[in-house]
């Protein structure tokens, strides 16, 4: 344990069965916790805004929305360099390091919520600096390719994924339960409106100790730092980590790699927020910043001198395979879809079914709270719940039938539920009683979930067998980061159409998506003489 590991040959028959299969169950079981925790500090904010907002914390709604945005592109934008810390820092150094970072804005946010005169543009920092929890994932699936032997990619990559998924459901149940009580001390506030947690609803008037949501992820995060230095290796072999410096030296190369993303996710942000928010106010087009984010950043990347960028060049080799840019669209239907929603539903349930839609002098209107509502907080959880479950699922099926012909599948399910989920909202957000349409709502949005769970397995096993062993881990880790873009699409594209008046179109835009990947994955892997057949 702790050890660097020299001639690792899992997918050799005696070496897995004598050595091997200890070896990456070890590294795999702190992955997984490791990686929960960066989901939950990544997307708390869609958990904690909607409380923030029963609280009475003085912000607009969409202003609110724009913390979970913040967090999602940070997070997205940050998956770039993780893509490739496994080959420059190796695996149990940027585990270990990457973990503890989480700390930072765990603190942050526990001080800050403290206070309900604490500023907008100290929750943006913090919601700025929770996107290393959203980097951390690309990391953490390139380093777990690396343990395992070729025949069950499927099932280690949908086990280090879907559990560590798990990190937005555990957020969404653990957060709501450490409020309703004093863990960590200090003042209570009152809540002005309704709460829940998945128990039931909690009526105003009630103490509630918010900072908790913040504070409660240092009781995970310094035991796993721990683990990870004392009980996960480094791979030294020439297609892994054949050069890494000092554990310090790694760090700090870490670091550095991180900032180079920071500054392209803030200037993006810049270029796109309105100045009330701390934005340029130029109000640049979402599809055009995250172009120019991107590309920022792998240049900024390759740009960095010496041994770090010849070996970045080595594996920016990935961009010439025309595999690479089919799975990343692909990747980006499901995980992109998975992530974006468990952002976006908490706050989108508050909005919709929360509030009566009223026509008031031939306007209509969004604010006249609906005493009738749902909490969102008893049901928020549900769908990453069952996307989270449900993608070790999707890998090993993928094992079996092979990952395109799961793919195609899922991605006709994910059409159908898009379409009627899109149905459901445009009758609730019009009416004064949208209570009445929120459990076929709830169903279809599930169903989506479900499917792209199902979805995130199969197409990381396909990653696996179309990419040689070298080009798999880097691969798995872009792909992962362009999809994570999702985290700010989904909800920035809501809290757009919501604003018009027409929540239904973002619904719309998504399963038009969805059927462009099903021509994509259909020509690429299940045609006749497809390039490579139901990897």
């Amino acid at each position: 344990m702790g050890q660097d590991l020299r001639n690792y040959a899992p997918d050799d028959e005696a070496f897995w069965s004598s050595t091997g299969r200890a070896i990456a169950n070890r590294n795999l079981w702190i992955s997984i916790p490791s990686l929960l925790c960066g989901f939950a500090v990544w997307l708390y904010w869609g958990i904690i805004t909607v409380q923030m907002i029963n609280l009475g914390f003085a912000f607009e709604n969409s202003e609110l929305f724009t913390l979970a945005a913040i967090a999602g592109l940070t997070g997205a934008t940050l998956r770039i360099p993780s893509t490739f810390f496994i080959r420059i820092a190796g695996g149990r150094n940027t585990i270990f390091f990457t973990t503890a970072l989480l700390m930072i804005p765990a603190i942050g946010a526990g001080l800050a919520l403290q206070n309900p005169d604490t500023p907008l543009w100290q929750f943006q920092i913090l919601a700025f600096l929770s996107g290393i929890g959203g980097g951390n994932f690309s990391s953490s699936m390139s380093n777990i390719s690396f343990f395992f032997p070729k025949k069950i990619q499927g099932y280690a990559l949908g086990m280090n994924a879907g559990l560590g998924n798990f990190g937005v459901t555990t957020m969404q149940i653990v957060i709501p339960l450490v409020m309703t009580f004093g863990l960590f001390g200090g003042d209570p506030m009152i809540l002005e409106n309704t709460s829940g947690t998945l128990i039931g609803k909690i009526p105003a008037g009630t103490p509630t100790y918010i900072h908790n949501a913040g504070f409660v992820w240092l009781l995970l995060l310094i035991p796993l730092a721990i683990a990870g230095w004392l009980g996960m290796n480094n791979i030294r072999d020439e297609h892994v980590s054949p050069d890494i410096p000092s554990p310090v030296g790694a760090f700090g190369i870490i670091t550095f790699m991180l900032i180079i993303g920071f500054v392209c996710a803030g200037f993006g942000l810049w270029l796109m927020l309105p100045e009330n928010v701390g934005g340029s106010g130029f109000g640049v087009s979402k599809w055009i910043v995250l172009p120019i984010v991107i590309a920022l950043t792998v240049l900024g990347l390759k740009m960095i001198p010496g041994q770090v960028g010849q070996n970045l060049t080595r594996q920016y080799k990935i961009f010439g395979n025309k595999h690479t840019w089919a799975m990343t669209v692909i990747y980006t239907m499901t995980f992109g879809s998975f992530i974006g929603y468990s952002a976006a539903l908490a706050l989108t349930i508050k909005v919709v079914f929360g509030f009566s839609h009223l026509e008031v002098g031939g306007v209509m209107t969004h604010d006249t709270v609906n005493p009738n509502g749902p909490s969102a907080l008893m049901f928020a959880w549900m769908g990453p719940f069952i996307g989270a479950l449900i993608r070790p699922i999707g890998g090993s099926l993928a094992d079996k039938l092979g990952g395109a012909r799961v793919t195609q599948w899922i991605s006709i399910v994910m059409v159908a539920s898009a379409l009627g989920v899109a149905y459901f909202i445009q009758a609730a957000y019009n009416s004064a009683t949208p209570e009445q349409y929120f459990y076929p709502f709830l169903g279809l949005f599930l169903i989506l979930f479900a499917a792209t769970g199902i979805g995130n397995g199969s197409t990381f096993r396909t990653i696996a067998v179309a990419f040689n062993k070298e080009q798999a881990g880097p691969v798995l880790g872009w792909t992962a980061a362009v999809a994570a873009y999702g985290a700010f699409i989904i909800p920035k594209v809501f809290g757009e159409q919501m604003k018009a008046g027409t929540p239904e179109i973002a619904l719309y835009g998504f399963a038009i998506f969805y059927g462009v990947c099903i021509v994509i994955n259909w020509w690429f892997y299940l045609r006749p003489g497809a390039y490579i057949k139901n990897p």
